[in-house]
Protein backbone atom coordinates (compact mmCIF):
# COMPACT_ATOMS: atom_id res chain seq x y z
CA UNK A 1 0.00 0.00 0.00
CA UNK A 2 2.93 2.10 0.78
CA UNK A 3 4.49 1.82 -2.34
CA UNK A 4 1.47 2.32 -4.49
CA UNK A 5 0.89 5.62 -2.65
CA UNK A 6 4.43 6.67 -3.40
CA UNK A 7 4.48 5.67 -6.45
CA UNK A 8 0.77 7.49 -7.48
CA UNK A 9 2.70 10.56 -5.27
CA UNK A 10 5.71 10.72 -7.54
CA UNK A 11 3.51 10.36 -10.56
CA UNK A 12 1.32 13.31 -9.64
CA UNK A 13 4.56 15.24 -9.35
CA UNK A 14 5.76 14.10 -12.58
CA UNK A 15 2.31 15.41 -14.49
CA UNK A 16 2.68 18.75 -12.30
CA UNK A 17 6.26 19.41 -13.65
CA UNK A 18 5.55 18.42 -17.16
CA UNK A 19 2.57 21.32 -17.25
CA UNK A 20 4.38 23.81 -15.38
CA UNK A 21 7.46 23.63 -18.19
CA UNK A 22 5.40 25.40 -20.84
CA UNK A 23 4.82 28.64 -17.99
CA UNK A 24 8.17 28.20 -17.05
CA UNK A 25 9.20 28.36 -20.81
CA UNK A 26 7.12 31.37 -21.43
CA UNK A 27 8.17 33.25 -18.53
CA UNK A 28 11.71 32.70 -19.07
CA UNK A 29 11.52 33.63 -23.02
CA UNK A 30 9.32 36.75 -21.22
CA UNK A 31 12.40 37.61 -19.12
CA UNK A 32 14.94 38.01 -22.46
CA UNK A 33 12.67 41.25 -23.32
CA UNK A 34 12.82 44.48 -20.43
CA UNK A 35 10.21 46.41 -20.63
CA UNK A 36 9.01 48.16 -24.29
CA UNK A 37 11.35 45.69 -25.98
CA UNK A 38 9.50 43.01 -28.15
CA UNK A 39 10.78 39.22 -30.06
CA UNK A 40 11.39 41.01 -33.43
CA UNK A 41 11.68 37.16 -34.74
CA UNK A 42 7.97 37.03 -35.35
CA UNK A 43 7.68 40.27 -36.94
CA UNK A 44 10.35 39.94 -39.31
CA UNK A 45 9.17 36.30 -40.84
CA UNK A 46 5.94 37.40 -41.30
CA UNK A 47 7.35 40.65 -43.17
CA UNK A 48 8.88 38.10 -45.36
CA UNK A 49 5.96 35.84 -46.03
CA UNK A 50 3.89 38.90 -47.10
CA UNK A 51 6.32 40.45 -49.37
CA UNK A 52 7.58 37.00 -50.39
CA UNK A 53 10.84 37.87 -50.04
CA UNK A 54 12.60 34.81 -49.63
CA UNK A 55 11.70 34.19 -53.30
CA UNK A 56 13.42 37.33 -54.95
CA UNK A 57 17.57 37.29 -55.70
CA UNK A 58 17.65 40.50 -57.31
CA UNK A 59 15.27 43.51 -58.13
CA UNK A 60 15.72 45.88 -61.38
CA UNK A 61 13.61 49.16 -61.76
CA UNK A 62 12.79 51.64 -63.79
CA UNK A 63 11.35 55.06 -64.39
CA UNK A 64 12.02 58.84 -63.34
CA UNK A 65 13.23 60.06 -60.42
CA UNK A 66 14.38 63.32 -59.18
CA UNK A 67 17.79 64.34 -57.85
CA UNK A 68 18.21 66.58 -54.68
CA UNK A 69 21.33 68.11 -54.04
CA UNK A 70 22.33 67.67 -50.07
CA UNK A 71 23.53 70.78 -48.88
CA UNK A 72 23.45 72.88 -51.42
CA UNK A 73 20.56 75.33 -50.29
CA UNK A 74 20.37 78.90 -51.89
CA UNK A 75 19.65 80.38 -47.72
CA UNK A 76 20.11 77.97 -44.14
CA UNK A 77 16.94 77.08 -42.93
CA UNK A 78 14.60 78.55 -45.64
CA UNK A 79 14.12 75.84 -47.86
CA UNK A 80 11.64 72.39 -47.59
CA UNK A 81 13.44 70.51 -50.00
CA UNK A 82 17.08 70.21 -51.17
CA UNK A 83 17.81 71.78 -54.60
CA UNK A 84 16.55 69.71 -57.24
CA UNK A 85 19.19 70.18 -60.65
CA UNK A 86 17.44 67.99 -62.74
CA UNK A 87 14.83 65.45 -63.29
CA UNK A 88 16.62 61.68 -63.61
CA UNK A 89 14.99 60.54 -66.99
CA UNK A 90 14.97 56.60 -67.98
CA UNK A 91 16.45 56.15 -64.30
CA UNK A 92 17.17 52.28 -63.94
CA UNK A 93 18.35 50.47 -60.21
CA UNK A 94 19.24 46.78 -60.06
CA UNK A 95 20.36 45.58 -56.57
CA UNK A 96 21.35 41.75 -56.55
CA UNK A 97 21.30 40.72 -53.04
CA UNK A 98 23.11 37.15 -53.75
CA UNK A 99 26.81 39.59 -54.30
CA UNK A 100 25.23 43.04 -52.79
CA UNK A 101 25.79 44.94 -55.52
CA UNK A 102 24.24 48.07 -57.43
CA UNK A 103 23.99 49.46 -60.59
CA UNK A 104 22.27 52.94 -61.16
CA UNK A 105 21.91 54.61 -64.28
CA UNK A 106 19.95 57.73 -65.58
CA UNK A 107 19.62 60.62 -68.04
CA UNK A 108 20.44 63.93 -67.11
CA UNK A 109 21.01 67.07 -68.65
CA UNK A 110 25.00 67.64 -68.84
CA UNK A 111 26.68 70.63 -67.47
CA UNK A 112 24.64 71.29 -64.41
CA UNK A 113 26.11 68.85 -61.90
CA UNK A 114 29.32 67.28 -60.81
CA UNK A 115 30.17 63.99 -62.99
CA UNK A 116 30.64 62.07 -59.91
CA UNK A 117 27.54 63.37 -57.81
CA UNK A 118 24.84 61.25 -58.42
CA UNK A 119 21.67 62.66 -56.05
CA UNK A 120 21.59 63.38 -52.59
CA UNK A 121 25.16 63.14 -50.61
CA UNK A 122 28.04 63.61 -52.91
CA UNK A 123 27.99 67.05 -54.27
CA UNK A 124 31.58 68.62 -54.38
CA UNK A 125 32.13 71.63 -56.48
CA UNK A 126 35.40 72.35 -58.32
CA UNK A 127 34.82 68.46 -59.76
CA UNK A 128 34.62 67.73 -62.95
CA UNK A 129 30.85 68.61 -64.84
CA UNK A 130 29.30 65.97 -65.93
CA UNK A 131 29.86 66.15 -69.96
CA UNK A 132 27.69 63.23 -70.73
CA UNK A 133 23.84 62.75 -70.82
CA UNK A 134 23.93 58.85 -69.67
CA UNK A 135 25.54 58.56 -66.20
CA UNK A 136 26.61 54.92 -64.77
CA UNK A 137 27.29 54.42 -60.99
CA UNK A 138 28.18 51.16 -59.48
CA UNK A 139 28.85 49.81 -56.27
CA UNK A 140 30.38 46.54 -55.64
CA UNK A 141 31.75 45.82 -51.57
CA UNK A 142 33.29 49.06 -50.15
CA UNK A 143 34.59 50.06 -53.60
CA UNK A 144 32.12 53.10 -55.75
CA UNK A 145 32.62 54.42 -59.27
CA UNK A 146 30.82 56.24 -61.68
CA UNK A 147 30.99 56.43 -65.79
CA UNK A 148 30.08 59.65 -67.40
CA UNK A 149 28.71 58.22 -70.63
CA UNK A 150 27.94 54.91 -71.74
CA UNK A 151 31.70 54.27 -72.79
CA UNK A 152 33.26 56.33 -70.01
CA UNK A 153 36.10 55.25 -68.28
CA UNK A 154 35.48 53.65 -64.62
CA UNK A 155 36.71 56.87 -61.74
CA UNK A 156 36.63 55.95 -58.22
CA UNK A 157 34.29 57.74 -55.75
CA UNK A 158 35.99 59.18 -53.04
CA UNK A 159 35.71 56.57 -49.67
CA UNK A 160 33.78 58.70 -47.10
CA UNK A 161 30.64 59.24 -50.29
CA UNK A 162 31.16 55.40 -51.28
CA UNK A 163 31.03 53.94 -48.07
CA UNK A 164 27.40 55.31 -47.44
CA UNK A 165 25.95 53.96 -50.95
CA UNK A 166 25.86 50.23 -49.46
CA UNK A 167 23.09 51.68 -47.12
CA UNK A 168 20.94 51.78 -50.66
CA UNK A 169 20.89 48.62 -50.84
CA UNK A 170 19.49 47.35 -47.59
CA UNK A 171 17.23 50.84 -47.14
CA UNK A 172 14.51 48.89 -49.18
CA UNK A 173 12.23 46.44 -47.77
CA UNK A 174 13.75 43.27 -49.03
CA UNK A 175 17.12 44.64 -48.73
CA UNK A 176 16.39 45.18 -45.05
CA UNK A 177 14.38 41.51 -44.54
CA UNK A 178 17.53 39.98 -46.11
CA UNK A 179 19.96 42.23 -44.43
CA UNK A 180 18.34 41.06 -41.06
CA UNK A 181 19.06 37.24 -41.42
CA UNK A 182 22.95 38.63 -42.15
CA UNK A 183 24.87 37.60 -39.45
CA UNK A 184 25.80 40.42 -36.57
CA UNK A 185 22.12 41.52 -37.97
CA UNK A 186 21.15 41.34 -33.92
CA UNK A 187 17.58 42.41 -34.65
CA UNK A 188 15.17 44.53 -31.73
CA UNK A 189 12.06 45.32 -31.70
CA UNK A 190 10.11 47.84 -29.94
CA UNK A 191 6.35 49.26 -30.80
CA UNK A 192 4.87 52.56 -30.04
CA UNK A 193 1.35 54.25 -31.26
CA UNK A 194 1.62 56.42 -34.77
CA UNK A 195 -0.67 58.80 -36.10
CA UNK A 196 1.00 59.40 -39.71
CA UNK A 197 2.22 62.15 -40.86
CA UNK A 198 -0.56 65.36 -41.63
CA UNK A 199 -0.74 65.84 -45.15
CA UNK A 200 1.07 62.68 -46.80
CA UNK A 201 -1.32 60.03 -45.27
CA UNK A 202 -4.58 62.37 -44.26
CA UNK A 203 -6.23 62.86 -41.52
CA UNK A 204 -6.30 60.48 -38.95
CA UNK A 205 -7.90 60.24 -35.47
CA UNK A 206 -7.25 56.81 -34.34
CA UNK A 207 -3.43 55.84 -33.69
CA UNK A 208 -1.96 52.94 -35.02
CA UNK A 209 0.26 50.16 -33.40
CA UNK A 210 3.26 49.77 -35.25
CA UNK A 211 6.45 47.84 -34.64
CA UNK A 212 10.07 48.83 -35.25
CA UNK A 213 12.81 46.26 -35.61
CA UNK A 214 16.24 47.60 -35.73
CA UNK A 215 19.38 45.63 -37.18
CA UNK A 216 23.14 46.07 -37.26
CA UNK A 217 24.67 46.70 -41.41
CA UNK A 218 28.53 47.01 -41.10
CA UNK A 219 28.88 50.13 -38.52
CA UNK A 220 25.04 51.41 -39.23
CA UNK A 221 22.29 50.87 -37.44
CA UNK A 222 19.32 50.75 -39.61
CA UNK A 223 15.55 50.39 -38.24
CA UNK A 224 12.15 49.60 -40.37
CA UNK A 225 8.75 50.24 -38.91
CA UNK A 226 6.51 47.59 -39.62
CA UNK A 227 2.62 48.59 -39.68
CA UNK A 228 -0.48 46.03 -39.48
CA UNK A 229 -0.14 44.94 -42.47
CA UNK A 230 2.65 43.43 -42.17
CA UNK A 231 4.27 45.95 -44.95
CA UNK A 232 7.52 48.02 -44.11
CA UNK A 233 6.92 51.64 -44.43
CA UNK A 234 10.04 53.41 -43.65
CA UNK A 235 13.63 52.68 -43.38
CA UNK A 236 15.94 54.57 -41.49
CA UNK A 237 19.29 55.33 -40.29
CA UNK A 238 21.97 57.81 -39.44
CA UNK A 239 25.14 58.60 -41.82
CA UNK A 240 28.63 60.45 -41.37
CA UNK A 241 28.39 63.64 -42.55
CA UNK A 242 31.11 66.32 -42.01
CA UNK A 243 28.62 69.48 -41.46
CA UNK A 244 25.67 67.69 -39.92
CA UNK A 245 27.68 64.42 -38.15
CA UNK A 246 25.35 61.76 -37.88
CA UNK A 247 22.56 62.92 -40.27
CA UNK A 248 19.08 61.77 -40.77
CA UNK A 249 18.91 58.98 -43.91
CA UNK A 250 15.51 57.55 -44.42
CA UNK A 251 13.05 56.11 -47.20
CA UNK A 252 9.24 55.96 -46.72
CA UNK A 253 7.21 53.86 -48.86
CA UNK A 254 3.32 53.96 -48.59
CA UNK A 255 1.10 50.59 -48.77
CA UNK A 256 -0.57 51.79 -51.58
CA UNK A 257 2.77 51.77 -54.01
CA UNK A 258 3.57 48.12 -53.21
CA UNK A 259 2.82 46.25 -56.61
CA UNK A 260 2.34 42.19 -56.62
CA UNK A 261 5.33 41.14 -59.39
CA UNK A 262 4.40 37.60 -59.20
CA UNK A 263 5.62 34.61 -57.14
CA UNK A 264 4.03 36.30 -54.35
CA UNK A 265 6.73 39.14 -54.22
CA UNK A 266 5.65 42.36 -53.69
CA UNK A 267 7.52 45.71 -54.09
CA UNK A 268 7.30 49.12 -53.72
CA UNK A 269 6.97 51.75 -56.48
CA UNK A 270 6.84 54.87 -55.14
CA UNK A 271 10.23 56.43 -53.80
CA UNK A 272 10.66 58.87 -50.94
CA UNK A 273 13.89 59.63 -49.52
CA UNK A 274 14.82 62.37 -47.07
CA UNK A 275 18.88 63.08 -45.97
CA UNK A 276 18.82 65.31 -43.17
CA UNK A 277 15.47 65.77 -40.81
CA UNK A 278 12.03 66.07 -42.22
CA UNK A 279 11.45 69.52 -40.36
CA UNK A 280 9.40 71.65 -42.33
CA UNK A 281 8.67 73.62 -39.64
CA UNK A 282 12.07 74.44 -37.77
CA UNK A 283 10.96 72.65 -34.87
CA UNK A 284 14.33 70.77 -34.31
CA UNK A 285 16.49 71.95 -36.58
CA UNK A 286 17.11 75.29 -38.78
CA UNK A 287 17.93 73.34 -41.87
CA UNK A 288 15.15 72.40 -43.45
CA UNK A 289 16.04 70.76 -46.88
CA UNK A 290 15.23 67.34 -46.80
CA UNK A 291 13.69 65.45 -50.10
CA UNK A 292 16.94 64.23 -51.41
CA UNK A 293 15.76 61.49 -53.80
CA UNK A 294 12.00 59.65 -54.87
CA UNK A 295 9.82 59.40 -57.53
CA UNK A 296 7.63 56.88 -59.47
CA UNK A 297 9.85 53.68 -60.25
CA UNK A 298 6.66 51.83 -61.30
CA UNK A 299 8.79 48.91 -63.99
CA UNK A 300 9.60 46.41 -61.55
CA UNK A 301 11.43 43.20 -62.90
CA UNK A 302 11.95 40.83 -60.06
CA UNK A 303 15.39 37.62 -60.74
CA UNK A 304 16.66 39.90 -63.55
CA UNK A 305 19.89 39.51 -62.39
CA UNK A 306 22.55 41.09 -64.69
CA UNK A 307 26.48 39.85 -64.30
CA UNK A 308 27.64 41.43 -60.93
CA UNK A 309 29.43 44.14 -61.54
CA UNK A 310 33.33 43.73 -61.34
CA UNK A 311 35.79 46.75 -59.45
CA UNK A 312 37.58 47.15 -62.31
CA UNK A 313 41.53 47.85 -61.16
CA UNK A 314 41.68 51.90 -61.97
CA UNK A 315 39.16 51.96 -58.84
CA UNK A 316 40.23 49.09 -56.44
CA UNK A 317 43.91 50.64 -56.87
CA UNK A 318 42.57 54.24 -56.70
CA UNK A 319 44.32 56.79 -53.88
CA UNK A 320 43.06 59.47 -52.52
CA UNK A 321 45.79 61.22 -50.81
CA UNK A 322 45.36 64.63 -48.52
CA UNK A 323 47.87 67.14 -50.41
CA UNK A 324 48.46 70.56 -49.74
CA UNK A 325 49.94 72.78 -52.48
CA UNK A 326 51.46 75.63 -51.52
CA UNK A 327 51.60 79.02 -53.97
CA UNK A 328 52.98 82.38 -52.47
CA UNK A 329 50.80 85.19 -53.98
CA UNK A 330 52.75 87.94 -52.02
CA UNK A 331 54.35 88.86 -48.65
CA UNK A 332 52.62 87.06 -45.98
CA UNK A 333 49.88 85.47 -48.59
CA UNK A 334 49.34 81.68 -49.18
CA UNK A 335 46.79 79.55 -51.85
CA UNK A 336 46.93 76.59 -50.29
CA UNK A 337 45.63 74.28 -53.20
CA UNK A 338 46.14 70.29 -53.73
CA UNK A 339 42.12 69.46 -53.69
CA UNK A 340 39.17 70.51 -55.42
CA UNK A 341 38.61 73.62 -52.83
CA UNK A 342 41.69 76.08 -52.05
CA UNK A 343 41.81 78.36 -49.09
CA UNK A 344 44.15 81.20 -48.56
CA UNK A 345 46.38 82.13 -45.56
CA UNK A 346 46.79 85.77 -44.79
CA UNK A 347 49.92 86.47 -42.16
CA UNK A 348 49.05 89.83 -39.92
CA UNK A 349 51.51 91.64 -36.89
CA UNK A 350 50.44 88.86 -34.37
CA UNK A 351 48.29 86.46 -35.89
CA UNK A 352 46.77 85.11 -39.43
CA UNK A 353 43.73 84.30 -40.91
CA UNK A 354 42.40 81.79 -43.26
CA UNK A 355 40.03 82.04 -46.18
CA UNK A 356 37.80 79.20 -46.56
CA UNK A 357 37.77 75.90 -45.03
CA UNK A 358 36.26 73.71 -47.15
CA UNK A 359 35.30 69.36 -47.58
CA UNK A 360 36.33 68.19 -44.32
CA UNK A 361 38.14 67.80 -40.91
CA UNK A 362 41.04 66.22 -42.81
CA UNK A 363 41.74 68.48 -45.45
CA UNK A 364 41.13 71.41 -42.86
CA UNK A 365 44.10 69.81 -40.33
CA UNK A 366 46.18 69.27 -43.45
CA UNK A 367 45.70 73.40 -44.35
CA UNK A 368 46.62 73.98 -40.60
CA UNK A 369 49.52 72.47 -40.21
CA UNK A 370 50.93 74.41 -43.62
CA UNK A 371 49.60 77.48 -42.06
CA UNK A 372 51.89 76.59 -38.73
CA UNK A 373 55.05 75.79 -40.97
CA UNK A 374 54.22 78.85 -43.21
CA UNK A 375 53.53 81.64 -40.35
CA UNK A 376 55.30 79.89 -37.28
CA UNK A 377 54.72 81.28 -34.05
CA UNK A 378 51.30 83.16 -34.56
CA UNK A 379 47.73 82.19 -34.16
CA UNK A 380 44.97 81.48 -36.93
CA UNK A 381 42.78 83.62 -34.98
CA UNK A 382 40.05 83.82 -38.18
CA UNK A 383 38.65 81.80 -40.46
CA UNK A 384 36.71 83.80 -43.06
CA UNK A 385 33.39 81.81 -44.76
CA UNK A 386 32.60 82.21 -48.18
CA UNK A 387 28.86 80.58 -48.12
CA UNK A 388 26.79 78.39 -46.11
CA UNK A 389 26.89 74.98 -48.54
CA UNK A 390 27.91 72.19 -47.16
CA UNK A 391 31.25 71.83 -49.22
CA UNK A 392 32.46 75.09 -48.44
CA UNK A 393 31.74 74.72 -44.37
CA UNK A 394 33.21 71.22 -43.21
CA UNK A 395 36.16 72.40 -42.35
CA UNK A 396 34.63 75.11 -40.04
CA UNK A 397 34.58 72.67 -36.70
CA UNK A 398 38.33 72.17 -37.22
CA UNK A 399 38.96 75.82 -36.80
CA UNK A 400 37.07 76.04 -33.67
CA UNK A 401 38.77 72.98 -32.25
CA UNK A 402 41.96 75.25 -32.66
CA UNK A 403 40.54 78.36 -30.91
CA UNK A 404 39.79 80.18 -34.67
CA UNK A 405 37.45 83.22 -34.50
CA UNK A 406 34.32 81.89 -37.48
CA UNK A 407 33.45 84.99 -40.03
CA UNK A 408 30.53 84.68 -42.12
CA UNK A 409 27.49 86.44 -43.05
CA UNK A 410 24.45 87.20 -40.01
CA UNK A 411 21.92 85.09 -42.45
CA UNK A 412 24.37 82.07 -41.64
CA UNK A 413 24.74 82.11 -38.01
CA UNK A 414 21.78 80.57 -36.71
CA UNK A 415 22.10 77.39 -38.71
CA UNK A 416 25.99 77.64 -37.96
CA UNK A 417 25.46 77.81 -34.48
CA UNK A 418 22.76 75.85 -33.79
CA UNK A 419 22.52 72.45 -36.43
CA UNK A 420 26.32 71.66 -36.50
CA UNK A 421 29.01 73.74 -34.57
CA UNK A 422 27.39 71.82 -31.26
CA UNK A 423 28.28 69.70 -28.83
CA UNK A 424 26.07 67.37 -30.14
CA UNK A 425 27.70 63.47 -30.01
CA UNK A 426 28.75 62.56 -33.38
CA UNK A 427 29.13 58.41 -33.07
CA UNK A 428 29.95 57.12 -36.94
CA UNK A 429 32.81 59.49 -37.46
CA UNK A 430 33.42 61.49 -34.44
CA UNK A 431 35.64 64.60 -35.09
CA UNK A 432 38.04 66.91 -33.07
CA UNK A 433 35.41 69.47 -31.42
CA UNK A 434 33.44 66.04 -30.66
CA UNK A 435 36.45 64.54 -28.97
CA UNK A 436 37.66 66.90 -27.07
CA UNK A 437 34.60 69.41 -26.98
CA UNK A 438 36.31 72.94 -26.08
CA UNK A 439 34.97 75.42 -23.55
CA UNK A 440 34.52 78.35 -25.93
CA UNK A 441 31.82 76.32 -27.58
CA UNK A 442 29.71 77.38 -24.83
CA UNK A 443 31.00 80.97 -24.35
CA UNK A 444 29.70 82.11 -27.59
CA UNK A 445 32.89 84.57 -28.27
CA UNK A 446 34.08 82.70 -31.69
CA UNK A 447 31.88 84.29 -34.13
CA UNK A 448 32.18 87.71 -36.13
CA UNK A 449 28.94 88.43 -38.11
CA UNK A 450 28.83 90.63 -41.40
CA UNK A 451 26.10 92.41 -42.98
CA UNK A 452 27.93 94.65 -45.39
CA UNK A 453 31.45 94.78 -44.43
CA UNK A 454 33.97 94.10 -42.42
CA UNK A 455 37.90 94.61 -41.76
CA UNK A 456 40.86 92.84 -40.17
CA UNK A 457 43.71 95.24 -40.00
CA UNK A 458 46.92 95.16 -37.71
CA UNK A 459 47.43 98.94 -39.44
CA UNK A 460 49.44 97.78 -41.68
CA UNK A 461 47.61 95.04 -43.94
CA UNK A 462 43.96 95.54 -44.53
CA UNK A 463 42.02 92.52 -45.20
CA UNK A 464 38.19 93.76 -46.41
CA UNK A 465 35.27 91.03 -46.22
CA UNK A 466 32.01 92.74 -48.62
CA UNK A 467 28.53 91.07 -48.89
CA UNK A 468 27.88 90.41 -52.44
CA UNK A 469 24.11 90.07 -53.74
CA UNK A 470 22.08 89.32 -55.22
CA UNK A 471 22.94 85.86 -56.20
CA UNK A 472 20.94 83.03 -57.37
CA UNK A 473 23.01 80.19 -55.99
CA UNK A 474 23.75 81.20 -52.82
CA UNK A 475 22.53 83.89 -50.20
CA UNK A 476 24.90 85.24 -47.65
CA UNK A 477 28.18 85.04 -49.67
CA UNK A 478 31.23 87.20 -48.72
CA UNK A 479 34.28 87.93 -50.73
CA UNK A 480 37.69 89.33 -49.31
CA UNK A 481 40.04 92.43 -50.82
CA UNK A 482 43.63 92.94 -49.59
CA UNK A 483 43.70 96.53 -51.38
CA UNK A 484 47.72 96.45 -50.79
CA UNK A 485 48.29 93.70 -52.71
CA UNK A 486 45.68 93.69 -54.99
CA UNK A 487 43.93 90.06 -54.82
CA UNK A 488 40.52 89.16 -54.72
CA UNK A 489 39.13 86.30 -52.66
CA UNK A 490 35.98 84.77 -54.04
CA UNK A 491 34.24 81.14 -54.20
CA UNK A 492 32.02 80.34 -56.82
CA UNK A 493 31.56 83.05 -58.43
CA UNK A 494 34.24 83.01 -60.89
CA UNK A 495 35.58 79.04 -61.12
CA UNK A 496 38.73 78.97 -63.33
CA UNK A 497 39.07 74.91 -62.56
CA UNK A 498 37.17 75.15 -66.21
CA UNK A 499 36.66 76.92 -68.73
CA UNK A 500 35.64 80.92 -68.42
CA UNK A 501 32.33 81.37 -70.00
CA UNK A 502 32.19 83.78 -73.27
CA UNK A 503 29.15 85.51 -71.50
CA UNK A 504 28.67 86.45 -67.85
CA UNK A 505 26.02 84.74 -65.77
CA UNK A 506 23.37 86.55 -63.67
CA UNK A 507 25.64 85.83 -60.66
CA UNK A 508 28.96 87.12 -62.33
CA UNK A 509 26.94 90.15 -63.09
CA UNK A 510 26.34 90.58 -59.40
CA UNK A 511 29.83 90.20 -58.64
CA UNK A 512 31.03 92.45 -61.28
CA UNK A 513 28.76 95.20 -60.35
CA UNK A 514 30.06 94.58 -56.20
CA UNK A 515 33.43 95.20 -57.27
CA UNK A 516 33.21 98.09 -59.32
CA UNK A 517 30.17 99.55 -56.79
CA UNK A 518 33.08 99.21 -54.03
CA UNK A 519 35.77 100.95 -56.62
CA UNK A 520 37.96 97.94 -55.58
CA UNK A 521 40.97 97.70 -57.97
CA UNK A 522 41.65 94.19 -58.30
CA UNK A 523 44.44 92.77 -60.28
CA UNK A 524 43.86 89.01 -59.90
CA UNK A 525 40.93 87.13 -58.63
CA UNK A 526 41.99 84.66 -56.59
CA UNK A 527 39.07 81.66 -56.92
CA UNK A 528 38.05 78.38 -54.12
CA UNK A 529 38.02 76.43 -57.54
CA UNK A 530 41.02 77.38 -59.31
CA UNK A 531 44.16 78.70 -59.95
CA UNK A 532 44.18 82.75 -59.79
CA UNK A 533 43.86 84.52 -63.18
CA UNK A 534 44.20 88.28 -63.98
CA UNK A 535 41.12 90.19 -63.46
CA UNK A 536 41.26 91.27 -66.99
CA UNK A 537 40.91 88.03 -68.35
CA UNK A 538 37.09 88.01 -66.35
CA UNK A 539 36.42 92.19 -67.00
CA UNK A 540 37.18 91.67 -70.61
CA UNK A 541 33.98 88.86 -70.56
CA UNK A 542 31.99 91.94 -69.46
CA UNK A 543 32.09 93.07 -73.18
CA UNK A 544 30.09 90.37 -74.53
CA UNK A 545 26.53 90.13 -74.15
CA UNK A 546 25.61 88.45 -70.52
CA UNK A 547 23.03 86.34 -69.64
Amino acid sequence: MARTLWGLSLLLILVALTQAAPVARQATAAQQFPPGYIDPRPILDAARKAIGTDALHCVTISGTAYDGAVGQQKEAGKNVDWPRIDSLANYTRTMNWDNWTMKEEFDRKPGLAPAMWKYGIGWIDGTGLQKNPHEIFMLNGKYGWYMDGANGKATAIPPDIAEIWPVELVLNPHGFLKAAQLPGANPKATWRWELGELGRDGPEVQPEITRIVSIMYGKYRIDATVNKENMLQRMHTWVPDPVLGDMNYEHEFTNQSYIDVGNGIKFPTVWHSHQGWDDNYNSQNISAGHNAFGGPIKDVKPNVCPDPVAVPDVVRNATFPVRVETTKLADGVYLLGGASHNSVAIEFNNYSAVFEAPLNEERSLAVIEEVRKLIPNKPIRFVINSNQHFDHVGGLRTYVHIGATIITHFKNFEFYNHDFINYTPRTLKPDMVSLWPPTELAEGYYWETVRENYILSDGTRNLNIYYVNPLQKVEGMLMAYLPKEKLLLEADLVDTNEALPTTLSRDQNSFLNAVRLLKLDPARIVPVHGKPIPWSDFAKIAGNKSN
